[in-house]
């Protein structure tokens, strides 16, 4: 099978093209470096953090970036609008956008159990938009989920954030079985902990507490998260319906 680079475009230009939500900053940043430096033009995706979308792209060959709030469905239908018009296909979806709200079960509240689940049900409709105007059409695509290590072993006072990424994986393993006979393969790669910006501020305890829990006794770059990501948009066919653990050995 050929690559997406090598295959028919919709339009004269042959660079295959990836939306990377949440690129504005930590994995989702690394993940678009990665992917422009397999050959593809990065659409950066962000809701709040331009100032770190505009650097990135800055850096990239042919990169733009694209605006939305995923938590509206306008929001999504005007983003890809506008994908159309400016690139005019999306062969890899990484669906990385987040939100996390830290509190222990009884004192969360239902608002921010809709934040987090609202990003979540925005993931959905965007994947659902861009299969139906630029993979099924081409009968090729890369969807890649950002899930998480919680989502399989828990994790305290991030119950949300833990179903939202479980959901996801389930997400992955049925819509893979869905779309496989369409060239359209749909895989998660599941980070355990990595040096972000969330977790640069952990109090000395915590950040011990974690790394003994590590077999290679270290936090994770996101660098080593998006190269599995670009490989599984350009290099990868017969991957499908799998969750791929990036933790250092803390679960597998």
């Amino acid at each position: 099978m050929t690559e997406p680079g090598n295959r028919e475009a919709s339009g004269s230009d042959e660079t295959p093209v990836a939306l990377v939500t949440g690129g504005g900053t930590g994995i989702g940043s690394a993940c678009c470096r990665a992917l422009a430096a397999v050959g593809f033009r990065v659409a950066v995706h962000y809701r709040s953090s331009e100032e770190g979308a505009l650097k990135l792209v800055a850096e990239l060959p042919d990169a733009f970036a694209i605006r939305a709030d995923l938590c509206s469905q306008e929001a999504i239908d005007a983003m890809v609008a506008e994908l159309r018009e400016r690139a005019g296909r999306v062969d890899a979806l990484v669906n990385n956008a987040g939100a996390n709200v830290n509190a222990p079960m009884l004192s969360m509240r239902l608002e921010d159990f809709d934040l987090v689940a609202g990003v979540g049900r925005g993931t959905w409709y965007l994947t659902k938009v861009i299969l139906r105007r630029f993979m099924l059409r081409r009968r090729f695509g890369r969807i890649i989920n950002i899930s998480s290590v919680v989502g399989h072993t828990g994790n305290p006072g991030q119950i949300p954030y833990a179903m939202l990424k479980a959901g996801l994986d389930a997400f992955t393993k049925s819509l893979a079985q869905e779309l496989a006979g369409r060239d359209v393969l749909v895989n998660s790669v599941a980070p355990g902990f990595i040096e972000t910006e969330m977790t640069a501020d952990l109090p000395n305890e915590v950040r011990e507490s974690i790394l003994a829990r590590i077999p290679q006794g270290r936090m994770g770059r996101p660098e080593e998260v998006a190269d599995v990501v670009a490989f599984l948009a350009r290099r990868a066919t017969y991957i499908n319906g799998s969750v791929i653990h990036v933790n250092g050995g803390l679960y597998g």
